[in-house]
């Protein structure tokens, strides 16, 4: 397990690991004898999930006590609830939410904080991590003498009826929160105005997703996931479960199959994002296919002639049924399924739709870090971005992103700086023209990586997101007493 020592010996880490610990010697005082209690509705799969267990082991290192609780139902409607609920603050979906869709976020919110119960104490703060557990953080801090934050992740930057409709079924029960936390300042509903702060989410510049990895390394993962075929042995055994890309049957077969996609030889273009309509998969999709039709007109013999030949497009996400909180996943895979069939073998074959295993966190983190440094372009297409942590990612990789102009990820990106941006990522002649120009831009590139590592390095890493946590709490304790 790396220590708070093990970052600060990195020279480009040292810095921000010593003003983590300058402020936390003035803040974690206050939080002494108390339990932060972290709740959320799955262990993996998704940002949230993935950001908890590093921030979780800095706040322990630190001397704060906290716990980390996911939320559970056997009602399949709740999730789907929850989804919808999370596409509405999007702007996205039917905005038609009455007594029925109460009743369901009533009855498992109240199983849940029955749970809970009796595991918080008086004194205790709780932390609770979008829609799914609202209800339930309400319930404890009207009942229990505690006090609760609610750490909004997604949002939608204007009003619609969606979002109304959303904040509106949400408002009886974020109004009881002491204190909201939201990505972007205009992510926060009128209701919440005036008692809501900013945090970023943030990597783990040594976890298993952004580590640095030596060519033998990155081989060897690719090899063990099933991604790239063995020329020659290599030390590790083969991960748990292998990656799987689909075949032109509509089945998945073993990713290697068929000479495999071209990893570690060919231009790549990656997404790796959950299945979920809003991150624009299949306009990127189409975007590509517009992409590869251009090769024609590039000048014959030129080396961008022969980029757009070879280059191959990456849509990976987790395997479906290891997310147990987004039911929509399957679907919208089978749309993308229906997709990619109906296209001729030759763009088949430079299309990998690649479903990655869940069963072992470590073994999908590396996967994700291996996919992201062998592509040439990664893209993050969404219609609404929360925040992004692929964006985050792959700009800590100095990897050349392009992305949507989604909120979350312009909180991230500057056009021309540290990335590119997409006006409309619905428009698949824009993402093509967008790709076409990255692609040839070989330095430019290059310089876009640079940038984009140090943005991150300065703004998105873990460090800074704990310095701003422990504040945030360590003022609810200090306003205990005037706390509605």
């Amino acid at each position: 397990m790396l220590t708070l020592d093990d970052y600060q010996a990195h020279i480009h880490l040292s810095e921000a690991v010593r003003s983590l610990r300058t402020e936390a010697r003035a803040l974690v005082p206050h939080l002494e004898g108390r339990t932060v209690w972290m709740v959320n509705s799955t262990a993996r799969g998704g940002g949230v999930a993935e950001m908890m267990p590093r921030m979780i082991t800095i706040f322990r290192e630190l001397g704060v006590d906290v716990k980390w609780v996911v939320i559970g139902s056997d009602k399949p409607d709740f999730f789907t609830l929850t989804k919808r609920l999370h596409n509405l603050i999007h702007g996205s979906g039917d905005p038609g939410l009455g007594a029925a869709e109460r009743e369901v976020y009533a009855a498992v919110s109240r199983e849940n904080a029955d749970a809970l119960r009796p595991l918080v104490r008086p004194g205790d703060l709780l932390v609770v991590h979008d829609p799914q557990p609202l209800g339930s953080g309400a319930i404890l801090r009207r009942e229990l003498d505690v006090r609760a934050v609610f750490r909004c992740h997604i949002g939608l930057d204007g009003s619609t009826a969606q979002t109304r409709a959303a904040w509106e079924f949400l408002k009886l029960h974020a109004d009881v929160y002491d204190h909201a936390v939201f990505t972007a300042p205009e992510y926060i509903p009128d209701f919440l105005a005036g008692r809501a702060g900013i945090i970023r989410p943030a990597i783990d510049p040594l976890g298993h997703k952004n580590r640095d990895l030596l060519v033998p390394r990155l081989v060897g993962i690719l090899c063990n996931a099933g991604l790239v075929a063995e020329q020659h042995p290599v030390v590790p055994a083969r991960y748990a479960e292998m990656a799987t890309r689909l075949a032109p049957d509509g089945s998945f077969a073993p990713a290697h199959d068929n000479g495999g996609v071209g990893l570690l030889f060919r231009p790549i273009v990656t997404q790796i994002s959950r299945w979920d309509r809003l991150k624009g998969f299949k306009p990127l999709l189409d975007g590509f296919i517009r992409l590869k039709e251009r090769a024609g007109s590039a000048a014959a013999g030129s080396p961008h002639r022969r980029r757009l030949e070879l280059v191959r497009l990456v849509l990976a996400g987790p395997d479906p049924a290891a997310v147990a909180d987004d039911p929509e996943a399957q679907e919208v895979l089978q749309e993308l399924t229906a997709a990619y069939t109906a296209l001729p073998p030759a763009l088949q074959a430079d299309v990998a739709l690649v479903s990655l295993p869940m069963a072992v966190r470590r073994e999908n983190e590396l996967i994700v870090n291996a996919l992201q440094r062998c592509s040439s372009v990664v893209v993050q297409n969404s219609l609404q971005e929360g925040f992004g942590l692929t964006v985050t990612e792959a700009m800590w990789k100095r990897a050349p992103v392009l992305g949507s102009r989604a909120c979350g990820i312009r909180q991230q990106i500057r056009d021309g700086v540290d990335g590119r941006l997409i006006q409309h990522p619905e428009a698949p002649g824009e993402i093509a023209a967008r790709l076409d120009a990255l692609l040839k831009d070989v330095a430019g590139r290059i310089q876009l990586g640079q940038n984009a590592q140090r943005r991150v390095n300065d703004e998105f890493l873990v460090f800074t997101q704990v310095r701003n946590w422990l504040a945030t709490l360590a003022d609810r304790v200090l306003h205990w007493g005037n706390s509605a």
